[in-house]
């Protein structure tokens, strides 16, 4: 999928078992449309853990990076409906990045996806971005792939924790990030032990082992698909 604008939010969390089927039907049928009604929201995606069903990532497509701070999205996030101060503090090991699209490639929504959080060394900030830039490129077009993307962290100067950042508690946040989108989830998994392999981030300026992992889409939305009130 190529990614519809220049920023967005990426996100990790936990759902324990038992707030599963009440999860789903919150984010599908309120969360996502209230997002989807933000201007500047392009496009939310939903995807599970293909190990553990408790397990998302969930990506918004943002059209600007201004929108991060803008009155539409900072008014939603102060003020939570009553379905969603309920399902925040269910959000567990929440993982929130707020970024710069550095490179996207492809197009289309794919049915897997990898996700890499890493670090660059320090002083190899440059060769890691064009390395990455360059072999993801490369990979988009593929067969079994459809797109691969680099994702900059760059939070707000003026960021401040809003009412629901306070009901989850802190959330971590990631560095830099690389997703991987394909319709074939075994040459996705190639990809991981080879272009994208520990080894080969490390060898281009990664520091340590980047984190891992496998989802596949549940839902989508964009903002033409938001019921009409």
């Amino acid at each position: 999928m190529a990614l519809l604008g220049k920023a967005a939010v990426a996100m990790w969390w936990n759902v324990r078992s038992e707030q599963r089927a009440e999860f789903g039907d919150w984010h599908s049928h309120e969360h996502f449309p209230e997002r989807m009604s933000i201007p500047g929201f392009r496009r939310g995606s939903r995807w599970t853990d293909a190990a553990s069903a408790e397990g998302f990532f969930v990506l918004y497509e943002l059209e600007e990076y201004e929108v991060l701070t803008s009155k539409g999205y900072l008014d939603r996030l102060n003020a939570p409906t009553p379905w969603s101060t309920k399902m925040m503090p269910h959000h567990l090991g929440m993982v929130r990045s707020q970024c710069r699209v550095a490179a996207s490639f492809g197009g289309g929504v794919a049915a897997a996806l990898a996700t890499f959080r890493l670090s660059p060394e320090t002083g190899r900030e440059a060769a890691l971005q064009t390395h990455l830039e360059r072999t993801l490129g490369a990979l988009a077009s593929l067969p079994g792939l459809t797109g691969a993307h680099l994702l900059l962290t760059d939070t707000p100067k003026t960021s401040v924790p809003t009412t629901e950042q306070q009901i989850r508690g802190k959330d971590g946040a990631a560095d830099w990030i690389v997703l991987l989108c394909g319709y074939d989830p075994d040459v996705v998994e190639r990809v991981i032990g080879d272009q994208l392999s520990s080894s080969a981030l490390r060898g281009a300026g990664a520091m340590d082992d980047p984190a891992i992992g496998r989802y596949r889409i549940a839902f989508t939305m964009t903002p033409q698909d938001v019921p009409a009130s």
